[in-house]
């Protein structure tokens, strides 16, 4: 019978802890929380020199970031969950040609946007569908809770990347927060074609292995995942920075699929 109480009142203590675990406690670990498979059918894993990731925009264009280093071989898989595992639901490809934005800046991150053409068209379905860019390259106000998705690192002591899909919310903070000197301090100018965007608290980031990753926000593609500090993903001090698909970057693109550039 003790022994019976004992258990008891154990199960019982268990309980009670955790329904005392504040509701984003899991969404503190870096890259948010696995997704259900194939519920984000426009992610596109990018698997080259290092893990990256993208949005299918068109049938056989696919927009990530320039600095995601692919290579000769690189693979570009539609309709993933995992990266490790064979899924019927994947469409692999490779890609026919890169054209990274003409006016990308390494040192200042400006303009990092890359097109990829596929050397064939996706069949699209419910698991491969086309992200939509938005009709108006319009800001993001400060205070917006967008999400973004990736294969990225979930902690920074991790070595590898996570091998499902995985979500986060984010909110938009002010560049004038992103650049005064408790955060970026003008190194690098977060300027006006670019979204920073995390939470005050820390924990809510993309990672390495995201870059390319789309940030939406409301319902509608506003960017496309950067960089943030190195090594310090989820650090309050160095939110997560998004190049804004502002009206520059969306004629580019448009241009560039139509072939008219």
């Amino acid at each position: 019978m003790r022994n019976s109480c004992t258990f008891l009142a154990s199960f019982l203590s268990l309980v009670i802890f955790l329904l005392l675990i504040p509701e984003d406690f899991c969404a503190e670990i870096i890259g948010g929380n696995q997704v259900d498979p194939h519920s984000r059918p426009y992610m596109v894993l990018l698997k080259g020199q290092k893990i990256c990731a993208g949005a299918l925009i068109a049938k056989n264009w696919v927009l990530t970031a320039a600095h995601c280093p692919l290579g000769k071989r690189a693979q570009v898989i539609l309709g993933a969950h995992t990266i490790s595992k064979h899924e019927r639901e994947k469409q692999v490809m490779s890609v026919k040609k890169e054209i990274p934005y003409p006016c990308y800046d390494p040192n200042t991150h400006e303009g990092d946007l890359k097109l990829l053409k596929l050397n064939k068209k996706a069949s699209l379905n419910k698991n491969v569908t086309l992200l939509q860019l938005p009709k108006k390259g319009e800001d993001v106000k400060p205070g917006t809770v967008c999400r973004v998705a990736g294969w990225g690192k979930f902690h920074n002591k991790s070595t590898k990347s996570s091998d499902t899909l995985r979500e986060v919310n984010v909110t938009v903070i002010d560049r004038k927060i992103c650049n005064d000197e408790k955060h970026y301090n003008y190194n690098p100018v977060i300027g006006v074609n670019m979204i920073c965007a995390g939470s005050p608290q820390g924990g809510k980031d993309t990672c390495n292995g995201d870059s390319g990753s789309p940030l939406i926000c409301e319902g509608i593609f506003r960017g496309t995942t950067a960089f943030g500090l190195p090594g310090k993903c989820g650090d309050p001090q160095g939110p997560g920075i998004y190049i804004l698909l502002s009206g520059k970057y969306l004629a580019w693109i448009s241009k560039t699929i139509k072939g008219t550039i």
